[in-house]
C-alpha cells in the first residue's frame, strides 16, 4: 500500500491528532513528519508532501489544487493562550511589533486586528530565533506555540489573538487545517478522520503519557477547552472571512 506523504505541526496542540494516528496504526498508510507551521506550508507548496496540517493563510498560495480533506482542524472559540502579543505597554502605545517567524496565519491575523480592531499601526518587524528576549519598552512581540507557555505572567499586557478575533467578529478562528494538493480517496479520508477522532476521544490517556510543562500550564484545559478541533460550519465561515480579510489587506497594499 502506498503511504501518503504527510506533514503536521510539531506543537503540543497537535498531540491528540498524532496520538490517534499512532493508535490507529497509520504507519502502514501514512508517511508522517513534523515541522513548525511555516515549514509545513512550504513542504506542501513545494510538493514534498501530499497532505499537511498547515497554517490557513497559506491556502491561497496553493491555488486550485488545495482542498480541505478533514472535518478537524486547530481552532479556537475564544482565548487560545498560545497565540498572543506580549508587551510592556498598551497595544495603542506599541511603536514596534516583532512578528513570529513560525506561522504566517498569526502574522496575517495580527495585521487584521491592528487595522480593524485595535486601530493601531506599529512598525512590523520580521524576526529570527531569539527575538523573544528583545521585548522591551514600546517594542512588543507576537509569539505563538509552545514557547508561549508560562509567558503570560512576565508581561503586564497580553493580547490573545483568538480572543480579539472573537470579540471583533463573533466567530471562532481556524489557525491550521488539513489540506491536500493531490486527490485522496474517500476511503483514505474516512480512515484518516477516524484516526484523528480516536485521538480526541483518548485525551485522558494522552494526558497520562505527556509530561506536564515545567511552568504553570493546564494541559487538560488546553486540549479540552482552549483548542477547538472540530471544523464545523462556524469555523468554515470564520476561515472564509479571514481569507477574505487577508486578500483585502493585500489589495490595500497594492493600491
Amino acid at each position: 500500500m502506498q503511504r501518503i506523504k504527510t506533514v503536521a505541526v510539531s506543537y503540543l496542540n497537535t498531540k491528540p491528532f498524532l496520538y490517534g494516528l499512532f493508535k490507529a496504526g497509520s504507519s502502514d498508510w501514512l508517511d508522517l513528519r513534523l515541522e513548525i507551521p511555516s515549514v509545513c506550508a512550504d513542504q506542501l507548496r513545494q510538493g514534498q508532501v501530499d497532505l499537511g496540517l498547515i497554517p490557513v493563510a497559506a491556502i491561497p498560495e496553493l491555488g486550485p489544487r488545495a482542498q480541505l480533506v478533514s472535518d478537524f482542524c486547530i481552532g479556537a472559540d475564544g482565548p487560545v493562550r498560545t497565540v498572543c502579543v506580549y508587551s510592556h505597554c498598551p497595544i495603542e502605545e506599541v511603536t514596534h511589533l516583532m512578528l513570529d517567524y513560525h506561522s504566517r496565519t498569526s502574522v496575517e491575523l495580527v495585521k487584521i486586528l491592528l487595522r480593524d480592531y485595535w486601530h493601531a499601526s506599529p512598525q512590523l518587524i520580521s524576526t529570527k530565533p531569539g527575538y523573544e528576549a528583545k521585548i522591551e519598552f514600546t517594542r512588543a512581540g507576537l509569539i505563538i506555540g509552545d514557547r508561549t507557555m508560562g509567558l503570560a505572567g512576565r508581561y503586564p499586557y497580553v493580547y490573545d489573538l483568538a480572543e480579539a478575533w472573537k470579540d471583533m467578529t463573533g466567530l471562532p478562528f481556524v489557525f491550521a487545517a488539513w489540506v491536500s494538493v493531490v486527490r485522496l480517496s474517500p476511503n483514505f479520508i474516512r480512515r484518516f478522520d477516524e484516526a484523528l477522532r480516536l485521538g480526541l476521544d483518548s485525551l485522558s490517556e494522552l494526558l497520562c503519557l505527556l509530561p506536564q510543562p515545567a511552568y504553570e500550564f493546564d494541559l487538560e484545559q488546553y486540549f479540552a477547552q482552549d483548542i477547538q478541533y472540530v471544523l464545523d460550519d462556524k469555523k468554515r465561515k470564520a476561515l472564509n472571512l479571514f481569507l477574505q480579510k487577508v486578500e483585502e489587506g493585500a489589495a490595500g497594499l497594492v493600491r
